[in-house]
């Protein structure tokens, strides 16, 4: 059991998911930090500065802090089109690198396909 456990934990798709883990956990504060410190502060001076966390119902001695759930699914929204923009130029960027990669050709391609289109003349004949 103890060497079957081992053969798993060592296999790539672990080390993979662990890696994945600790990148999206950088990923994550990198993301807070743009939300709280740069996106939050700029919708806040677009819309007047209004914070919905301080709207609250009270019935009896309970209070409903409804404001608290609007705020976080407003937060949300902002998170999610932060990363939404983020993955986006990202994927954008990989798709032009790869374009440039498929469009260049190595001086050996370039060779390599006159010889085969020579090759394809003298067999015809």
């Amino acid at each position: 059991m103890w060497k079957e456990f081992k053969e798993f934990a060592v296999k790539g798709n672990v080390i993979d998911l662990a890696v994945a883990v600790v990148v999206g956990a950088s990923f994550g504060s990198i993301v807070t930090s743009l939300v709280e410190n740069i996106i939050t502060p700029l919708i806040g001076i677009l819309m007047n500065g209004v914070d919905f966390s301080g709207f609250k119902y009270t019935v009896g001695d309970a209070e409903v802090l409804y404001g608290n759930f609007i705020q976080s699914v407003f937060d949300f929204i902002i998170v999610a089109f932060s990363i939404f923009i983020f993955i986006r130029v990202l994927m954008k960027l990989k798709l032009k690198k790869e374009e440039e990669e498929v469009k260049k050709k190595t001086r050996q391609e370039k060779l390599l396909t006159e010889i085969r289109d020579l090759l394809k003349k003298t067999t015809k004949k």
